[in-house]
């Protein structure tokens, strides 16, 4: 009889072309943080049709469920001997898509620029071959369809509605332009930083273009305090210790005539530590008043605390890297380092323990070599079955402990 790393990997390769299909649909139809009703309406008809019993949530979410038909699945009151949630986020990004491909989102201004259209086809390929392995199925796999991940709050709603009751692990993956393809990073420890928001408010006084000494111009202070920022980055903090601040918005001004009286600006600061993630709003508020009071204007900061770091549980990472060395060869492990980035997935490992794996998918070949939430963003699709079939071994293998 072949294995059950075999039997996965042949169950895998066999719906390859369901997978990629899946995923060019939801490519297709994106749609952006909590308002993801037809992306949850399409993963229920899927889920429908598989003949999986789920719940839909308020804000989009989904939580279904695989039961297990192996002999100690449950105990003699219809407790599942273990149970264990496998998580896909479902939301687009108010991107507008540039890839030129023939699957391209048909929604102007939104995009799958990250991935989560292959992380919703991925797990419900793992769900397909779940479907034909309960035999090996010792417990019960709860399927997480996790909405508005991308503005931090959607993994707070599902525990909220009770996603990880009664769940003993978590397993989650991110397909990572990083990592190339047919590679997969599951290391022990940190992987991901805390994500922090903030928004300057700038009060100046508007005037007339030809005449700036009669007012004070916000647009020159919003610039003087984008520059500002950076020096947190480069002098006001060790460059052994990790840190970003990027601002992604500035808007100010209503006529080109016009000597703007008010500006505001947005961002996110990424830490490692929690000791510089705690001074950075004390730091921010410093920079912004030197600059505003140095032009004569007003500034207001709001900061908001985001997600915390990401880490991974040793044992949940010895397990998850075991399971790549069955389906793929010790080859297939990547040593990628981590990033900056962040994810509401931390969320669930602040309740019960876990694992979240890089998939990697970065392949030039194929034009796969533009980061995460670029316009260009794309994947190698290869790769697909192999994220499916590692996210059935992981549940096989845990519930069989």
């Amino acid at each position: 009889m072949a294995s059950t790393s075999e039997r996965i990997k042949d169950l895998a390769a066999g719906m390859e072309a369901e997978i990629i299909a899946d995923r060019r649909y939801f490519h297709q139809h994106p749609e952006v943080s909590l308002k993801e009703t037809e992306t949850a309406n399409s993963l229920c008809r899927r889920l429908s049709a598989m003949g999986i019993d789920y719940e839909r949530i308020p804000g989009n979410g989904i939580i279904a469920t695989i039961k297990g038909t192996a002999p100690d699945a449950y105990d003699v009151d219809g407790n599942p001997r273990r149970r264990i949630a496998l998580r896909s986020d479902i939301d687009a990004l108010p991107v507008t898509e540039q890839t030129g491909a023939p699957y391209a989102s048909e929604k102007e201004g939104v995009m799958h620029a990250c991935g989560h259209d292959c992380h919703m086809s991925m797990l419900l390929g793992a769900a397909r071959i779940l479907l034909q392995m309960t035999d090996e199925i010792h417990g019960e796999v709860r399927l997480l369809f996790q909405p508005a991940e991308e503005c931090s709050v959607g993994s707070r709603m599902m525990i909220k509605h009770g996603a990880l009751d009664g769940v003993d692990t978590i397993y989650g993956t991110h397909i990572w332009s990083e990592v190339d393809a047919g590679t997969i990073s599951c290391a022990p420890g940190q992987r991901m930083a805390n994500t922090d928001w903030f928004r300057v408010d700038i009060e100046g006084v508007s005037a007339h273009g030809s005449m700036p000494h009669k007012g004070v111009d916000a647009v020159v202070v919003a610039a003087e305090i984008v520059v500002a920022l950076q020096v947190l980055v480069s002098r006001d903090v060790s460059p052994f210790e990790p840190l970003v601040v990027t601002v992604g918005e500035i808007h100010g001004g209503e006529a080109r005539n016009i000597m703007a009286g008010s500006a505001y600006l947005t961002g996110t600061v990424r830490t490692w530590s929690d000791k510089t993630r705690k001074a950075m709003p004390q730091r921010l508020e410093k920079l912004i008043q030197r600059s505003a009071t140095a032009f004569g204007a007003k500034a207001k900061l709001t900061y908001q605390e985001g997600n915390a770091g990401l880490a991974n549980d040793k044992a949940c990472a010895a397990r998850a890297e075991r399971a790549v060395v069955k389906l793929f060869g010790e080859e297939a492990v990547s040593d990628y380092e981590g990033t900056l980035a962040g994810e509401d997935f931390s969320e669930y490992l602040n309740v019960v323990s876990g694992v979240f794996v890089f998939l990697g998918c970065r392949n030039p070949d194929v034009g796969a070599i533009h980061p995460q939430h670029s316009c260009y963003y794309t994947v190698d699709e290869s790769v697909l079955k192999n994220g499916a079939a590692l996210a059935a071994q992981y549940a096989i293998d845990f519930l069989a402990e």
